[in-house]
Formats: structure tokens, C-alpha cells, sequence
């Protein structure tokens, strides 16, 4: 079988195809390196530098490298980026998809495997987010996310496709420095950069209706996220076509955004320098969002290694390879 995966050049792209190429399964790269770092892909992996606006590199990869499953993952992901420019996303995440679909239909792509979030549930009033918790999007970003699943599970029943959607949770870590996270758009790396520029983290909000009053959130290592997408994939062979899984990928843990500075202090060595200053909540930032990780315990016999601590340590190893002075 020889798989697809579009974004594998991209930090989590990176490491799914490193896990499948490793556990020996035959992959090709799709990415347009609009984010991308080509040095990522293992020299020995096929690599087609496209988007998935382009229908013609699509079919001629697809044709080329015999593809029977596909992993898609280019998409993209901030979501402050979506509200200010929701056409652009939705061009990017939808429609891009739809192309994918279309030429995947028409080369008999049995299996397909998309990459989707835990925005897609918006604001969860719930302890635990599982899988049957409705789905209710506050910006763009996660309504592609949300559209994007309702397009893969009706393309692979109409179309006989086994299909499965991954909802990620909060990914943080590396494998190693070479894969490492090189944007600042998530909690790790901003804690990281406000450290190593000398200045204070911020927290967005305090008074939250949790154990220390700071929003709580299921982390999980982009590694774990990795072999998932390996169990997802083998899973998927083995089902029958038209076929669709909708699982939550993480730890069925909450941290608090103060924990999770706490920690980072002290794996850092930075300490008491890590102590945070308050800001006023971000709008759309619910209380506490942690997965229900049962379902994919059930169904992919997975769950995740790696605690947090590690994902700390990692993302450091990664950002100190890109930053030498960040060291104390």
C-alpha cells in the first residue's frame, strides 16, 4: 500500500511520515511549503512540492506513485489568521479538500485518513469532550475543520472509501531538533520566546471557573499524535468501504495554563523569571477543554506514552537548536 500524506513536510506532517516510513509503510509528500521545510522529509521519501488547489498535480501524483491511501494533513491553522481572513481558509481547507477527494475518488483511493481538531466542538461545557459532545465552531478555522469531516465521511460512503477523522487536542514536543515546531502560536513556544527576549509570560485570564483559575487543556505529544495516525491507518485497512471513525487524539488529562508555565520554568531553568503577568481573557477561550480518550482506545488499541513533561523538554531541545543563546 502506498500512502499520500499532503503536509508532511509541516511539524506534525514531519512526524507522521517518519513514523509510517519507519514502520514501514510505503509514503509519498504532497506539500506546497507555504509552511513546510523540505529538510524534514527523509531523502529516501518521494517528495511532490504542490497544493491541493492544483487538481492536475494531484492526479499526476496520484497516478505516478500508484497511491491507495492518503493522509491528509495540509490545511491551514491559526485561528486568529481565520477570523481576518475566513474565504482565504475556507479556499485553503475546504475546497482544497474537495479537490483532494475528487481526484482520490477517481484514481480508487480504498482509504482516507483526514486530519481534523478539537475546534470543531467551539466551547464544551463538559469535564470530558467525547467524541458524541456536539459540535458547535466559533471561528473559521474550525468550521473547515467541521465541514471537512462531514465532506470525507459522505465522499467515502457514496464512493466506497474507508474514512476516519482525527480531532487533535493541544500538540507540543519534537522527536528531535530537525522536526521541531518553528512557529510561536501556541502555549509552549510563546512561554519560550517571552523567556528567552527577558520578559514575562502572560496568562489571559484568571478567573476562570477552574482549580487555579487559568484555563485547562488536554496537551498531547505531536509523537503520540504520530502513532495514531500509524494505528488509524492500519485500522483503516482492515475495515470495510464506506466505512468512517471519528476519534479525539489525546491524554484524557488537563493542565492548567499556570501548571504548564510552572513546568516550563522549571525545565527551562529559567524559575522564578517564568512567573507570569495577567492579561484580560481572549475572546472564545473556553474554561477547560480535555479529551474523552476512549474511543480510540477501543477502536485503534492506542493511547498516548509521552507526559507532559516530556513534551516540554523536547519543544526546549528544539527551540534551544534554533535559538543557542536560550540557555541558562
Amino acid at each position: 500500500m502506498t500512502w499520500l500524506i499532503t503536509g508532511g513536510a509541516g511539524f506534525i506532517g514531519a512526524h507522521v511520515v517518519r513514523a509510517m516510513a519507519g514502520a514501514g509503510e510505503r509514503v509519498v509528500v504532497y506539500d506546497d511549503l507555504s509552511t513546510g521545510d523540505v529538510s524534514r522529509v527523509p531523502d529516501d521519501v518521494p517528495f511532490v512540492k504542490a497544493s491541493t488547489l492544483d487538481r492536475g498535480s494531484l492526479r499526476t501524483a496520484l497516478d505516478e506513485h500508484r497511491v491507495t491511501g492518503v493522509v491528509h494533513l495540509a490545511a491551514k491553522k491559526q485561528v486568529a489568521e481565520s477570523v481576518a481572513r475566513p474565504l482565504h481558509y475556507y479556499e485553503e481547507n475546504v475546497h482544497g479538500l474537495q479537490n483532494l477527494l475528487g481526484a482520490a475518488v477517481d484514481h480508487g483511493v480504498r482509504d482516507f485518513l483526514f486530519s481534523s481538531s478539537a475546534a470543531v466542538y467551539g466551547m464544551p461545557d463538559v469535564t470530558l469532550v467525547t467524541e458524541d459532545t456536539p459540535c458547535a465552531p466559533i471561528n473559521p478555522y474550525g468550521e473547515t475543520k467541521l465541514a471537512g469531516e462531514w465532506m470525507v465521511r459522505a465522499a467515502g460512503h457514496a464512493h466506497g472509501m474507508a474514512t476516519a477523522s482525527l480531532r487533535y487536542f493541544n500538540v507540543a514536543g519534537a522527536a528531535d531538533v530537525q522536526l521541531a515546531d518553528t512557529g510561536v502560536f501556541n502555549l509552549i513556544p510563546m512561554v519560550f520566546e517571552k523567556l528567552t527576549e527577558g520578559e514575562a509570560p502572560v496568562i489571559f485570564g484568571d478567573d476562570y471557573a477552574t482549580e487555579d483559575g487559568t484555563c485547562v487543556r488536554d496537551f498531547i505529544h505531536v509523537v503520540d499524535i504520530a502513532s495514531a495516525h500509524l494505528a488509524a491507518a492500519r485500522t483503516l485497512a482492515t475495515r470495510a468501504p464506506g466505512t468512517d471513525l471519528t476519534v479525539n487524539i489525546g491524554r484524557g488529562e488537563g493542565v492548567s495554563v499556570r501548571q504548564m508555565i510552572d513546568l516550563i520554568g522549571d525545565v527551562t531553568g529559567y524559575g522564578p523569571a517564568a512567573t507570569p503577568t495577567t492579561a484580560p481573557r481572549r475572546p472564545g477561550d473556553p474554561a477547560r477543554v480535555v479529551a474523552s480518550a476512549d474511543r480510540i482506545r477501543t477502536e485503534l488499541d492506542w493511547s498516548a506514552r509521552h507526559d507532559v513533561r516530556s513534551m516540554v523538554e523536547s519543544a526546549w531541545e528544539g527551540w534551544c537548536g534554533r535559538h543557542p543563546g536560550a540557555r541558562r
